[in-house]
């Protein structure tokens, strides 16, 4: 978590955006291009680590947008274990989906 309001998220290493404009983008309040709430999500699967993953997304938009964004996922480690969570956290803890 970034304690300075113009530090930069690790996963967001090679763009110049900060943490506030990361979540205009994660909430599809603004695009910079082509990047977009897509981009971000991607972008946050990708590269942060699970606890910022569930804080950003939230189970409940992580699990209903599992399937248009797992085909994007380089790391198999990644998809297997997001594979995971989108098929046992519905019957397990379904108040969180």
């Amino acid at each position: 978590m970034c304690y300075n309001q113009n530090m930069r998220q690790p996963y967001l290493w090679d763009y110049d955006i900060d943490d506030a404009q990361f979540q205009e983008l994660l909430d599809g309040k603004k695009n910079i291009g082509r990047l977009d709430a897509d981009w971000a999500a991607l972008r946050l699967l990708e590269y942060a680590p699970y606890p910022e993953i569930v804080r950003l997304l939230g189970f409940r938009r992580l699990i209903a947008n599992w399937p248009g964004w797992r085909e994007h996922i380089r790391s198999n480690s990644r998809r297997r274990g997001l594979d995971f969570l989108a098929a046992w956290l519905p019957v397990h803890y379904p108040e969180l989906v």
